[in-house]
């Protein structure tokens, strides 16, 4: 070929590309026919024919196409991109990832492939690959620019640095629609997620159509406890032009968010329908049928998951989860083997780890399940990075500071609201229960753990940023009668999205028992249940249960124990400086006398006895914690001394507890 020819042939294959670029794909497709007509094999001329083929409907052709052109054009980029495109479309995302990661392996630079690929890890909820893939789509957008400085600061690791570079930048490019969402990603890695919403949404004013930060803002909006707005976001999203596989993920993330689970369900079997195999909206769907109490379906989801993909940890957790399924010695024997595959990830191996634990409980193997959740536990508190001392501190800090005088000196103020009834203590102690019990009464609304009293104590600590000093505790002293009632009136304003109609609702976040100081001030009417249980029941539930976020003192039995310390020298902190304020119910006594303390909590609770409250297990409504179908049941004393059997192999936690057990002797 002379050097002519090639000058024309060069020429001919941009301007087929530029005819797809206008939108053009029959005239593009006619360029690249009179190309391979000249030039047969023409690597190019046949990827543009596979877009054109997609682009036309013709997804499954395209697909055949591009398979036959990477046979013998294996290191191709952009067609490993536009495979993947054409597998997502197909409804199978795992291979659209895999030919996207293998684009971007052999053109780092294909900025579209990194894009593509943060929508599919979000997609199936792969939160971290999704953060690392924006990043390099990022460094493309910014590489060779006045920004490049900023995020390779960003890169290392150097956040404030990074942050003061791209504020000094977006200082003199305020429209710069790339430094907003490098200052976004800057935020988000500090975990100052108000300052990462206001970005976004400014980002958003720049460029409307920018539908990945959409999709970010929408995610920022449902983590935020803004659940209706992020349910707008995610409606703008769905009339894109073209489909966001995570679009609707996320959507039936929100709607089981905001309790809407049937409606969840539907978005889920319709995506199933069109995905049939994929795992991650599998165990997805599952949770939220769990919630709703259809657990037969949620076996179904949760093993159709597993029948996916054998090693997917959360889908062998979830059945663990469950409390009352069993499993046979097949799935035993399945899990034992998975665990010696050396491709698992360790959130994998820790889930496999504690549902393995979970059957051998069950099964009478003490020593092997004993084993497996201490392996379990120690993987986890290695990601945790839990600190027992700072706990400590914390807990000194609230006593010196929340004092009977300081509860004085404030006086009386606040919302004066009676709705609220917290129920707080420490995980695995009953408050599900209680919270069944006072669901079932006809002027109580249940809800869920609410992050809202959590939301507000970060607000008032003054952290933009997690190593920032914290004004917290100290600054309730500083708290105004305006003030205090404002926030009470947050709350309330905040929460309504999670109640019903009766005239009061429980919020049963377990840590929020650190916060009763903020709750009197802000609340001074609303009614507190300290849910308690034995030291070594409540401490080994904690220790045999894998949560889905929070809680990291549980991962392991001197950090739980040391937990459970400082929980009752708090407590009984609470108790004296504010007298009457509190009331405690130990789950031994519910389980063995359960009308009395029905009763009394009732009264505590300024409510009539009830008698559905004696019937709870035959309430309708959602629960999402571990105990949701255990609560489905009469009361029974299953659980009081499930941890006997494991006695010889927890001195750690009887030395964590010390003097405290002599109280529940």
């Amino acid at each position: 070929m002379s050097a002519t020819q090639t000058g024309s042939l060069v020429e001919a294959i941009k301007q087929a590309y530029l005819l797809l670029n206008q939108q053009r794909p029959d005239l593009a497709r006619a360029q690249a026919t009179e190309i391979l007509d000249s030039v047969p094999g023409e690597v190019n001329a046949q990827l543009v024919i596979a877009i054109c083929q997609r682009l036309q409907g013709d997804v499954s052709g395209a697909h055949s196409a591009l398979t036959q052109l990477l046979e013998h054009a294996k290191d191709f980029a952009s067609a490993w991109h536009e495979l993947g495109l054409c597998e997502a479309r197909l409804g199978d995302h795992g291979a659209a990832i895999k030919a996207l990661e293998r684009a971007v392996a052999l053109q780092p630079g294909l900025s579209e492939s990194w894009l593509a690929l943060a929508e599919y890890y979000t997609a199936r909820e792969q939160h971290d690959r999704a953060a690392n893939a924006r990043t390099q789509h990022l460094r493309q957008s910014v590489a060779g620019g006045d920004l490049a400085s900023a995020f390779a600061l960003f890169e290392k690791g150097r956040i404030a640095q990074a942050e003061a570079a791209c504020r000094d930048y977006l200082y003199q490019h305020p429209t710069d629609v790339n430094a907003i969402r490098l200052l976004a990603e800057i935020g988000s890695r500090a975990g100052a997620l108000a300052d990462v919403e206001n970005l976004l949404a400014r980002c958003l004013e720049l460029a409307p159509d920018f539908d990945f930060a959409r999709l970010q803002y929408a995610g920022i909006l449902n983590r935020r406890e803004k659940g209706e707005a992020a349910l707008a976001e995610v409606e703008k999203l769905e009339q894109a032009p073209r489909p966001i596989p995570a679009v609707q993920v996320l959507k039936a993330a929100v709607l089981a968010k905001l309790g809407r689970y049937p409606e969840a369900i539907e978005v889920y079997d319709h995506m199933l329908t069109e995905q049939p195999r994929q795992p991650a909206l599998l165990v997805s769907r599952g949770h939220a049928q769990k919630t709703i109490g259809e657990q037969e379906a949620a076996i179904g989801s949760y093993r159709a998951a597993i029948d996916c993909e054998p090693q997917n940890g959360e889908a062998w957790w979830s059945l663990a989860n469950l409390k009352t399924y069993r499993f046979g010695t097949d799935e035993l024997a399945q899990m034992r083997t998975q665990l010696q595959e050396a491709d698992l990830t360790e959130e994998q191996r820790v889930q496999l780890l504690f549902a393995l634990a979970k059957g051998e409980e069950d099964a009478g193997d003490y020593a092997q399940s004993f084993a497996h959740y201490e392996q379990g536990n120690a993987l986890k508190a290695v990601q945790e990075g839990y600190s027992a001392e700072e706990t400590s501190r914390y807990t000194d800090r609230l006593i010196q500071t929340c004092t009977a005088e300081l509860f004085a000196a404030q006086g009386e103020g606040g919302c004066e609201d009676p709705a609220p009834v917290f129920i707080v203590g420490l995980p695995r102690a009953g408050s599900t229960l209680l919270e069944q019990i006072l669901a079932s009464h006809s002027q109580v609304d249940g809800t869920k753990e609410l992050p809202d009293i959590l939301a507000l104590v970060r607000r008032l600590s003054g952290q933009r940023k997690r190593d920032d000093e914290s004004r917290y505790p100290a600054v309730l002293a500083d708290l105004n009668a305006e003030e205090r009632i404002a926030l009470g009136e947050e709350y309330l304003a905040r929460t309504r999205v999670q109640r019903g109609n009766a005239p009061h609702f429980i919020d049963k976040m377990p840590n929020n028992f650190a916060h009763i100081g903020l709750i009197k001030l802000i609340l001074p009417n609303a009614k507190i249940i300290d849910a308690r249980r034995h030291p070594m029941a409540c401490c080994f539930s904690g220790f045999k249960q894998l949560f889905a976020v929070g809680q990291s003192f549980t991962y392991g039995l001197e950090n739980i124990g040391r937990y459970y310390r400082d929980y009752l020298r708090l407590m009984d902190h609470w108790h004296a400086a504010l007298p009457g304020k509190v009331l405690t119910v130990q789950y031994e006594e519910v389980v063995a006398d359960l009308e009395p303390q029905v009763r009394r909590i009732l009264d505590f609770c300024g409510l009539p006895f009830e008698p559905a409250c004696l019937d709870f297990h035959k309430t309708r409504r959602s629960v999402r914690t571990a105990s949701s179908e255990q609560v489905r049941r009469p009361i029974n004393r299953d659980g009081l001394a499930a941890w006997e059997p494991y006695s010889p192999y927890l001195d750690d936690l009887r030395a964590a507890l010390g003097e405290t057990l002599q109280r529940f002797s």
